[in-house]
């Protein structure tokens, strides 16, 4: 298995487990959300958004509740989370955060609660090529593009759809 360009080690593999995946509004409302382990409760979206309204701006991108492992990143105001058990490293979660983020951009056309919403059947495709059980795969569009069957459904009119059939086309091009 490689990440980035750069073959994975088992020590960083089982580090890089991720329980779960999840995506919130500016309001905090769940937009996406993926358990991939069933090893974290229900009710995480709650509490890290309790304590984002609590600690707002002053919110460190990596924290830890109860033994559950937080990492988040804030992105056209949305939220992206990702939870786990294991004590990965703050630096991967945020770049495979960032890139996840770049993936439903790519896909979507534009990054923003209504195209999420729009195209929820891919973005939980995309989701299920992304992250195997926990174990994350290769987070690139390049790659995705022979899994994912799914078109992506306009969210501001035929512009943003355009965008990201332009930015499919553009991949499809570098073979």
């Amino acid at each position: 298995a490689e990440y980035m360009g750069r073959p994975l080690n088992s020590s960083l593999v089982t580090r890089a487990m991720l329980s779960q995946f999840f995506v919130l509004s500016a309001r905090g409302d769940t937009i996406v959300s993926r358990q991939y382990r069933g090893d974290i409760v229900r009710g995480t979206e709650d509490i890290f958004w309790r304590r984002f309204t609590r600690f707002g701006a002053e919110l460190r991108p990596a924290f830890c509740i109860d033994g559950i492992n937080f990492l988040f990143l804030r992105k056209s105001s949305l939220f992206f989370v990702l939870t786990s058990k294991f004590n990965i490293s703050p630096v991967f979660g945020l770049e495979l955060l960032a890139r996840f983020a770049g993936v439903f951009k790519d896909y979507c056309g534009v990054l923003s609660e209504e195209a999420l919403r729009k195209n929820f059947v891919l973005v939980y495709e995309l989701l299920d090529e992304l992250v195997d059980y926990g174990h994350v795969q290769d987070p690139s569009t390049e790659h995705l593009k022979y899994a994912i069957h799914n078109a992506p459904k306009a969210a501001f009119g035929t512009a943003a759809a355009a965008a990201g059939a332009q930015t499919l086309a553009d991949v499809a091009r570098s073979d």
